[in-house]
């Protein structure tokens, strides 16, 4: 059964973003499952945006083409969504400000609600026509009207007392506006509560930041860029309470040289940024890599090149990111499909920074890091920080990069008596800078050993979602894992193969999968197909077919049960 998809739009600076996230919190807490997804254009004031909230009494993993109930605060959204409502669904608005609903699929239900008109008189303000919208939506949906009220008052507690009382009093207004003409009613699901485990409504962002809390985090540099700004907004206000620093650097190239300073003085480092960042970032990539020093690195991937799509979404930073600065050096990059993934890869990714001593990549992009998903509260009493070979204390012939067969030498810090050098040149077992044929093969060797110990010791198998026999095998990796989820509900005889490795790769466990499928579609965010290059790269594998899409917006289930079907019939 697919989710009930509300959708809200208007132009920017009218709180639709705030409208949707409000919606969403009230469906979790009368029991449902919600999954949002926001649309806005990368400009610094207006243009149009929109938020689709989709409610389920099941889980709910993607956001869906469809629309059942579109709300739209100006004509803009009327002309850009009216045709994604089908039959059966909803569209509130406001004809009173020259907006009109044409040419709208059979059996649409219409609600002529004046919120513009009750935001100005009741509020003051036109600035509140989100609030009288979600007074009127509520009312439609046989929602509660108090826990609107209550809902605003956490949305403004920040602010005087009267901001909430205003909005409170919009609410009510617009709320008994559709009580009073006796609208036709939709399925009042909202009033039904539902007795379930208590859920947290969150974004991928959020999650990191929490799992670099309870991994332990100490130092975080974060120079703001879209689509990982939210983690800092996320670590600034909460450094006192949980006893960390945040800086906000003057660029990303001071960001990452910060994070490897303050990982050199022993503590758990950590910079979030977008793939034009991380161009900046690469030269201290690479230094990271040489010097052997601990870092995790968040990318959130965006349209490219260059300035590209900034607030939209893709994954075309795969390869990049596994390529990046001149020569070898071992680096780990993990890719999660979800906000659950998000917040425990995190915690791995501090521990496996430290353990290997290099750097640690998460590659997250704009879909998973701004969409907001209800899920049950993190659980991390089982995680424990876990440093490595770090040496706290005063060693006799102390050697920091010392020939090991792990590729894991003894890490210390300044301070504790070891000696050792620390520069970006090739270096003997002390630091000491050193070109001889000899000892760059054994320090070479060395370094990327980790990366054969890591994966013995650390690497997860991909996870095969549905019956392992299946006449179509989907592989693909990061956030297109709840889209594709979302699709295997609706089809038969087809599995899922999510990888969340890029480096190592679990080129073994695939081979074993892979081999044993009839066909195989790959399904990724970019033009070229990076995951299939590096699948062929490490496999000798191709996929039959791909599904790929590159204009900015998230993979539809949809689209996947239609090429899927296109598949079967073939």
């Amino acid at each position: 059964m697919k989710p009930f998809v509300l959708k809200i739009g208007g132009e920017a600076g009218y709180g639709i973003m705030s409208a949707g996230l409000v919606v969403a919190k009230i469906a979790s807490r009368s029991g449902y499952y919600t999954f949002d997804y926001s649309e806005y254009p990368s400009l610094v004031r207006g243009g149009h945006n929109v938020m689709q909230v989709a409610i389920s009494e099941g889980p709910v993993l993607a956001p869906y083409m469809h629309t059942d109930f579109l709300v739209a605060l100006n004509q803009d959204t009327l002309h850009q969504h009216q045709h994604e409502v089908i039959g059966g669904g909803s569209i509130l608005f406001d004809s009173a400000m020259n907006m009109s609903v044409k040419n709208v699929a059979k059996g649409v239900h219409i609600f002529d609600v004046p919120i513009h008109e009750i935001a100005t008189r009741v509020g003051g303000s036109l600035i509140m026509k989100n609030t009288a919208a979600l007074g009127a939506v509520l009312s439609i949906l046989g929602g509660s009207i108090d826990d609107l009220c209550k809902m605003i008052k956490e949305e403004f507690r920040d602010k005087h007392e009267s901001v909430s009382k205003r909005n409170i009093a919009v609410a009510r207004a617009a709320y008994q506006y559709v009580q009073e003409r006796h609208f036709d009613k939709l399925d009042p699901f909202l009033k039904q509560k539902r007795v379930r485990k208590e859920k947290i409504v969150v974004t991928a962002n959020e999650a990191i930041a929490l799992g670099s809390i309870a991994a332990g985090m100490q130092f975080a540099a974060i120079y703001p860029m879209t689509p990982t700004s939210a983690i800092l907004h996320t670590l600034a206000p909460h450094q006192e309470k949980f006893g960390y620093i945040y800086k906000q650097p003057e660029d990303e190239i001071s960001a990452l040289n910060m994070a490897i300073g303050a990982s050199f003085a022993g503590v758990r480092s950590l910079v979030a940024t977008s793939g034009g960042g991380f161009c900046l970032m690469t030269e201290a990539y690479g230094l990271a890599g040489i010097t052997e020093t601990p870092v995790v690195i968040i990318e959130g991937m965006r349209g490219a090149p260059a300035t590209g799509l900034p607030t939209w979404t893709e994954q075309g930073d795969l390869l990049f990111t596994l390529y990046a600065h001149q020569g070898d050096f071992p680096r780990i990059i993990l890719a999660p499909g979800d906000v659950e993934e998000s917040f425990h890869m995190t915690m791995q990714a501090f521990n496996l920074a430290e353990k290997y001593q290099t750097p640690v990549l998460l590659l997250v992009d704009k879909h998973i890091c701004e969409s907001h998903m209800s899920v049950e509260p993190f659980e991390y009493k089982k995680y424990s920080i876990e440093r490595g070979n770090f040496v706290k204390t005063k060693r006799v012939n102390y050697k920091r990069y010392a020939v090991t067969a792990s590729g894991i030498s003894p890490r210390s810090i300044p301070g504790v008596g070891n000696h050792f050098v620390v520069n970006s040149d090739e270096h003997d077992e002390v630091g000491y800078s050193e070109e001889s044929s000899e000892n760059r093969i054994e320090q070479m060797n060395k370094r990327m050993r980790k990366l054969l110990t890591c994966e013995k010791e650390d690497m997860e198998k991909p996870r095969v979602y549905g019956s392992t026999k299946a006449d179509i095998t989907i592989i693909s990796w990061g956030s297109n894992k709840g889209a594709i989820l979302e699709a295997l509900q609706h089809c038969k005889n087809v599995n899922f193969v999510h990888v969340t490795w890029m480096n190592p790769f679990p080129t073994r466990a695939l081979n074993n999968i892979l081999k044993k499928a009839k066909k195989v579609l790959l399904v990724e965010c970019n033009y070229s197909g990076q995951f299939g290059k590096l699948l062929k790269e490490k496999t000798g594998f191709t996929p039959h077919d791909t599904l790929l899409k590159y204009d900015g917006r998230p993979i539809f289930p949809e689209e996947i049960i239609q090429k899927i079907q296109s598949l079967l019939d073939s």
